[in-house]
């Protein structure tokens, strides 16, 4: 039986042109990350099946790749369900590993901790362009900040990152959880449906008002219920779309089910950002964003691009997640860049890294070897010392393709050595 030479389905290797784009921006992200003085981590891509299962995730829970026990620990005979043959799986987000990883290392850690963390995440998706099983997350976090400077330091980190990397032109949007559960208060949903309500009002830039209003309806709640939830929006969407005096409108309209200082807290925060910001972008509140993550509890924020119809970063304060760890609550608010995302727009545009150092190719002829080849050695050490890269292979039969293929990896010049002359 001959072995399968394709990657997993979801899953896909990563040719050299590709990867000197990721490592450029891995180097563009640390660099830009670490001068607003988060610190980079790393945490296990295994978690306990008990911490992936903990209700945090949304509907993430339902994509984990579970791992069977091992050795004297799996008894397949005697399992009755899943759970007696999984203890494990691997990670389908950071923000779970990082709760865990900070309740474990409190004690050594600065307060308040500001984190820096990439890797590779799993779930078990339905693959599709820039949609991977395995793919990689970048996040930043802020634990211990209990005031909206988290917030506003997690915005203005991440679009300067964006920026230089050469993003522009785009908006983030921002809502409040709080008040996501206040207008569904006072259109009268029963609490115990809300989550479904959100569910359905998250489809809304997939299947728009009225599609929206019709699957509220298909799902059993009242008509005027959803007529009053409705026109919540659709008076807001009057007074201009993602306009920030609609977070006054719902201060006023929302009344005791609201209360004022979440309202206040995010006109702080498009206060501060905006005078603020570097980076050419829009901050723009939006009443039907929504997040997946069942552990949000505050703010939630989202970049769009015009590139990508779909968010290409997000985030959000959880300040409940570690207490399910510690027994006490801890302030923590991230924000993760979509950076299988980001790297299929700049693949798409043809992006060149700018900046790179000089590729040189010396191709040389197959007879060639002794004291020539050392020659050909010691002259490529010369350029390397330079600082320039330079590649030393023996030259294919067909010379065409193989200098087509080193130009797709970045080499710009190249150097043939012949047995019996020296030719450029």
């Amino acid at each position: 039986m001959s072995l399968t030479k394709k990657p997993v389905t979801g899953m896909k290797d990563i040719l050299p042109e590709e990867m000197r784009i990721r490592d450029y921006c891995i180097s563009v992200i640390e660099k830009t990350y670490e001068s607003f003085g988060f610190s980079h981590i790393e945490t296990p891509a295994v978690e306990h099946i008990e911490n992936l299962c903990s209700n945090q995730g949304g509907e993430n829970e339902k994509l984990i790749f579970k791992i069977m026990k091992r050795g004297e620990k799996l008894n397949l005979s005697e399992a009755q369900s899943e759970a007696d043959l999984t203890d494990s799986g691997l990670r389908y987000d950071l923000t779970l590993p990082l709760s865990r990883f900070y309740s474990n290392n409190q004690a050594t850690l600065p307060a308040p901790f500001k984190a820096l963390q990439m890797g590779s995440v799993w779930r078990a998706d339905r693959p599709q362009k820039g949609r991977f099983r395995q793919f990689m997350q970048c996040d930043i976090d802020i634990l211990g900040e209990e005031s909206n400077l988290a917030e506003i330091e997690l915005v203005l980190a991440t679009t300067t990152l964006l920026s230089k990397l050469g993003f522009s032109n785009f908006k983030v949007k921002i809502n409040e959880r709080r008040i996501l559960k206040a207008m569904a208060a006072y259109a009268g949903f029963d609490e115990d449906k809300i989550d479904l309500v959100f569910v359905i009002l998250d489809k809304m830039d997939k299947i728009g008002f009225d599609g929206v209003k019709e699957d509220l309806i298909a799902n059993g709640f009242e008509a005027s219920t959803v007529e009053k939830y409705m026109a919540l929006f659709d008076e807001m969407g009057k007074n201009g779309e993602a306009s920030v005096s609609n977070i006054d409108f719902l201060k006023d309209k929302l009344g005791n089910l609201l209360d004022e200082s979440v309202t206040e807290n995010l006109k702080e925060i498009f206060a501060s950002v905006n005078a603020a910001k570097t980076a050419d972008f829009t901050l723009a509140f939006d009443p039907t964003l929504v997040r997946g993550m069942g552990y949000y509890t505050g703010t939630i924020f989202e970049i769009e691009m015009s590139e990508l119809n779909c968010a290409v970063a997000g985030g959000g304060r959880y300040d409940k997640m570690i207490g399910k760890f510690t027994g006490n609550d801890t302030p923590a608010c991230g924000f993760s860049i979509g950076f299988e995302r980001i790297i299929t727009i700049m693949l798409d545009k043809g992006f060149k890294i700018p900046g790179e150092s000089e590729k040189t190719a010396f191709l040389v002829e197959k007879t060639i070897s002794g004291e020539r080849m050392g020659e050909i050695i010691k002259e490529a050490a010369a350029l390397r010392n330079e600082g320039k890269i330079v590649l030393i292979a023996k030259m294919n039969k067909n010379k065409k393709f193989q200098r087509e293929t080193l130009e797709k990896q970045g080499y710009t010049e190249f150097k043939s050595f012949y047995a019996e002359e020296l030719k450029h």
